[in-house]
């Protein structure tokens, strides 16, 4: 931020040392956004036409030409506002903790799918226990089908459809959970908002 001069009162413009400090952090969200894929820039709030130079420098191969090429979209990027480029910014973020949770849910279902091919029952229980929500007969159906498949070495259908089954249990139980967290938040903003008892003594 500008500061402020004490004796004229006008505002100070940004240091030599921050300029180049903010030009780097563009140059470096400029480098971020050319090692994207189409559908990973399709989900962010990035002007159209930012976007045509972003296709430019993920096109090309040579070092030197594209580190050229990174340095022109960064200086197309500082025309942005930084609103603009925070938005962008926030929705990487966003995006990479969305792609870690679905990444921990996969891990925990290919996890829970060994536990209930080979604990049976006791794993079974000990999942309902934990997601009481999910469906007790069609799981066991699906762990008896899988076994089955395994015994006769069959195609694993039901081996396949077991680890959906589990995603499907863990993506309603984190939709949930973030459902609960809103509403407290909520809760907790409009009780904040409600005023508090006053005397109104006169």
């Amino acid at each position: 931020m500008r500061g402020i001069n004490e004796e004229s009162g006008e505002y100070l413009g940004p240091s030599r040392k921050q300029n180049r400090r903010e030009a780097l952090e563009v140059l470096s969200l400029a480098d971020d956004l050319a090692g994207l894929s189409e559908n990973q820039l399709g989900k962010l709030p990035i002007p159209e036409g930012l976007l045509t130079h972003i296709a430019d420098a993920r096109r090309i191969t040579s070092h030197i030409a594209r580190k050229r090429q990174l340095a022109f979209l960064a200086k197309q990027m500082r025309r942005e506002s930084d609103e603009t480029l925070e938005a962008i910014r926030d929705a990487m973020d966003a995006g990479g903790t969305a792609a870690r949770v679905e990444t921990a849910q996969l891990h925990r279902a290919e996890a829970w799918r060994t536990r209930l091919l080979d604990d049976g029952d006791a794993a079974l229980a000990e999942l309902l226990d934990a997601y009481p929500e999910a469906d007790r007969q069609r799981l066991r159906q699906l762990v008896r089908n899988a076994l089955a498949e395994r015994a006769k070495n069959k195609p694993p259908a039901a081996f396949r459809e077991l680890f959906r089954e589990l995603r499907g249990v863990f993506a309603a139980a984190s939709l949930a959970a973030g459902d609960e967290a809103a509403a407290e938040d909520e809760r907790k903003a409009n009780e904040a908002d409600e005023p508090g008892d006053v005397d109104d003594a006169r």
